[in-house]
């Protein structure tokens, strides 16, 4: 798998101009909205935002939402809708490549950023301390698939995930009453041409209080 790292500053500006890509987050947000009991005294992180689809979608339910993310191109097209669109409730944070996950946040989630972390089960244990006791964590990625989501794979360290191993993962982080649900299935076609539906899943995690 590649070792490259993918330049999202240049594809920012174009992002949210694939129909595809938007419905698959307001899929994930409706998942999130199902699996946890959002209210207005959360405050939320959206680890790996982008240009804040899921971001803008949990806005309205919870307290305050920070979209971080390592490209400062996202983010600035997250600024300028958090600016049009009048959102008072929402921040953004640039993270750095190396830089840890910090804070007290009562959800964490993450949307289809996970495959493009390769040291998974440190990125678990950074996002469990950053949250609160109780807190949550639902993050959405692809299950397995043979790396033709992508049309290019830089960047990219896992081709989807198998379901128990990372719920494995999340345990051995600290999460307990782990669960998953299919959260969307999209339809697109792989680098060869051929449409194909892959299967996006949501797995959650509650830290509780020791």
């Amino acid at each position: 798998m590649s070792t490259e790292t993918r330049d999202f500053d240049q594809e920012a500006a174009g992002w949210d101009e694939h129909p595809t890509r938007v419905q698959l987050a307001q899929d994930v947000a409706s998942a999130i909205a199902r699996a946890v009991p959002l209210g207005p005294t959360m405050d939320v992180l959206d680890f790996g935002c982008g240009t804040g689809i899921v971001t803008l979608q949990l806005a309205p339910s919870v307290g305050s939402v920070t979209g971080a993310d390592s490209s400062a191109g996202m983010l600035e097209v997250l600024n300028a809708k958090i600016d049009a669109q009048g959102h008072t409730n929402v921040t953004t944070r640039r993270l750095d490549p190396g830089d840890g996950v910090s804070g007290a946040y009562d959800l964490i989630v993450s949307s289809m950023t996970f495959h493009h972390i390769q040291d998974i089960d440190a990125l678990l244990k950074q996002l469990f301390r950053a949250l609160k006791a109780p807190g949550w964590l639902c993050t959405a990625d692809l299950d397995p698939e043979q790396g033709e989501f992508h049309d290019d794979n830089t960047g990219v360290f896992h081709f989807g995930f198998d379901r128990e191993a990372l719920r494995r993962a999340f345990v051995g982080a600290g999460f307990v009453d782990v669960q998953d649900m299919t959260a969307a299935q999209v339809v697109k076609p792989t680098p060869q041409g051929a449409l194909r539906t892959f299967s996006v899943f949501l797995m959650t995690g509650r830290k509780v209080a020791k």
